[in-house]
């Protein structure tokens, strides 16, 4: 059985949840978000918590009851605290500024890097280095942050390039003169 499927999701106040047919809604103080879910799964929502049970006892469904159970946790964690992701930007002359909501990196190739946010993701620099992707869709948020990392990612012999702040990048030894 799943382990995590099994445990509620607390709902924090200011947050209401709503269940019609097969699609959940869940808005709160940062915006709202719907999720629709399998039949093999049942949402049932009392004062201050939301269960999800499979119908059946059946191996799909089962899995997809952890699942549906993490997507509206995260909906849930979206719409009352936000998402975020931090990057760091690593490397001489390496850097990012916002124009308007159009992110440029300039980040050792001949031209600067234009990314546009897409709706719902906003993000903030910090000392040309830091850069810092919210919103309340925690898949779009760490979509956007991918996007963001592979405009240049992190090389394994100086650490040059855009890398998660939790990341460590692995370093390798260069050549060895004789």
């Amino acid at each position: 059985m799943s382990r995590v499927g099994k445990k509620p999701i607390e709902i924090p106040s200011g947050v209401t949840v709503e269940v019609t047919g097969d699609v959940v809604k869940v808005s709160g103080p940062k915006g709202a978000l719907s999720q629709s879910f399998s039949n093999g799964v049942s949402v049932d929502v009392t004062d201050a918590r939301i269960e999800i049970k499979s119908a059946d006892g059946s191996r799909k469904a089962r899995s997809f009851q952890g699942l549906y159970r993490a997507l509206i946790s995260n909906m849930v964690q979206g719409v009352s605290e936000g998402i975020s992701k931090t990057l760091e930007i690593n490397g001489l002359g390496y850097r990012a500024e916002m124009e308007g909501n159009t992110m440029v990196l300039n980040v050792g190739y001949s031209h600067p890097v234009r990314y546009e946010l897409p709706e719902g993701i906003s993000a903030s620099i910090d000392k040309n280095t830091v850069i810092t992707v919210t919103g309340i869709d925690k898949q779009l948020v760490g979509q956007v942050a991918s996007e963001i990392r592979s405009i240049r990612k992190p090389e394994p012999y100086k650490g040059k390039g855009i890398k998660y702040a939790t990341e460590k990048i692995k370093r390798k030894a260069g050549k060895t003169g004789v």
